[in-house]
């Protein structure tokens, strides 16, 4: 009996593991590949031709003249008998530097002024000290000196009349001038 017993279970493991077994793999199914059907072409109205675009071009203002370029500041002030440029005018000394950097061709005078104070000599050598003060610092900015000339008026062409601090204060001064101007 357990002989039967025996092959019975090898009869039942062997149908199992046949039922087991792997299969020739399946082949894929063939995939169809279709198209909408395509629509009748009609053509759409076209637009007109849109003309060509002119560019406006539009006038550029002068950056030495345009009030809202700090070139436009070309005053320089200074303290009673000083000629170093202060500290609230480097910006506009080098401005002017970068200009005159990017813009090769062009030239400044540096026109040195003096308030009444002082004999007229000593106001005519403060004043081209003032003018040399900021062709010093322009030059230092990479503007050769060639291109730079200095002069000064003393208090011969004061920028206020009086004799009050507020008009001394307006004609301590170096004004830069452009060539042609």
């Amino acid at each position: 009996m357990k002989e039967k017993f025996s092959s019975a279970m090898m009869a039942i493991s062997v149908v199992l593991l046949a039922a087991c077994a792997s299969k020739e793999p399946a082949k894929e199914a063939p995939v169809e590949t279709r198209t909408a059907p395509s629509a009748p072409t009609t053509t759409a109205p076209t637009a007109p031709a849109a003309k060509p675009v002119v560019p406006v071009e539009t006038p550029t203002l002068n950056p030495l003249k345009d009030p809202s370029n700090i070139l436009s500041k070309r005053i320089i002030y200074f303290d009673y008998d000083k000629d170093v440029v202060k500290s609230e005018f480097q910006a506009i000394v080098q401005a002017h530097a970068k200009f005159l950097a990017d813009n090769r061709s062009r030239k400044i005078r540096l026109e040195g002024h003096a308030d009444e104070r002082g004999s007229r000599e000593y106001n005519m050598a403060l004043g081209q000290r003032r003018a040399d003060s900021v062709r010093k610092v322009i030059n230092l900015l990479g503007v050769a000196n060639d291109r730079m000339e200095t002069i000064s008026f003393g208090e011969d062409k004061p920028r206020a009349q009086g004799s009050t601090e507020e008009a001394w204060a307006q004609n301590r001064r170096v004004e830069i001038v452009y060539d042609g101007e």
